[in-house]
């Protein structure tokens, strides 16, 4: 996701749902937000945690910022109404069976004029895994269903959201994928370890040439399809406070 366009300013409560090991979670607070990172894995809640604690001692975040890490269910937040400025829900909706009342969790905590970035895998590119392996989405916890672009939007639309500008992204992860699942999701291939070397030295390094490929490349092939939506600045914000009580 594009953080300049969800307009992720220093001082905002910003909540990452199902935070994973926490990527998106360390860019907010490295930018000054109040991060409140959830998921419900206690693996990668403690992995949170200990990286986020290993970003404030080593002073990589800036005055004023702010981490608490939750366990906690996405179709029940355990936050007030209207108490949070953004919401990033990064390659999670396709886990949830009930999308809809975890949409609607994120419409409740929004504050009125908050906005919510969702990524989900874009439906060209996870056609081809879904084809290719059924290991690689039929698992427990794995992807349940692939979000065309237009039933996202009009899923974010009936939760009370105004779904705004989007984009593709991660277009070098759309054929590691498709490899991994053409030779195997569980096999050691010689090929998968060379291509996934690539994507670390890509995104530790940041190249201009695998940049300006994947520039390119996103509206084609991209992996993510990524909305940002608009909770109205009309809309009713009874009991919204600040998570203090939650970051540390």
């Amino acid at each position: 996701m594009d953080y300049d366009r969800l307009d992720l300013r220093p001082g905002m409560t910003v909540l990452d749902l199902g935070c994973g090991e926490g990527r998106h979670a360390f860019e907010a607070y490295r930018r000054g937000a109040r991060v409140v990172a959830v998921d419900w894995g206690v693996s990668e809640v403690e992995t949170t945690k200990r990286w986020l604690g290993a970003i404030a001692e080593a002073g990589e975040s800036p005055a004023g910022a702010r981490y608490g890490v939750v366990r906690a269910d996405l179709l029940a937040l355990p936050f007030p109404d209207g108490s949070v400025d953004r919401v990033i829900a990064s390659e999670v909706l396709e886990h949830i069976p009930d999308d809809a009342t975890a949409m609607a969790e994120i419409a409740r905590v929004l504050k009125p004029g908050g906005t919510v970035a969702v990524t989900v895998p874009r439906y060209g590119p996870e056609r081809v895994c879904w084809a290719l392996s059924d290991a690689y989405h039929a698992n427990e916890g794995g992807h349940i269903r692939i979000y065309r672009g237009d039933v996202l939007r009009a899923r974010l639309s009936a939760a009370g959201l105004v779904p705004g500008g989007q984009h593709h992204a991660h277009a070098l992860h759309a054929p590691f994928w498709w490899l991994k699942c053409a030779v195997g999701v569980e096999r050691d291939s010689a090929a998968v370890r060379a291509y996934h070397r690539l994507l670390v030295w890509d995104l530790t390094r940041r190249p201009w040439p695998t940049r300006f490929a994947e520039r390119l490349l996103d509206p084609v092939i991209g992996k993510s399809l990524v909305v940002y939506a608009e909770k109205p600045a009309a809309a009713a914000s009874a009991g919204a406070t600040e998570l203090e009580a939650t970051a540390v």
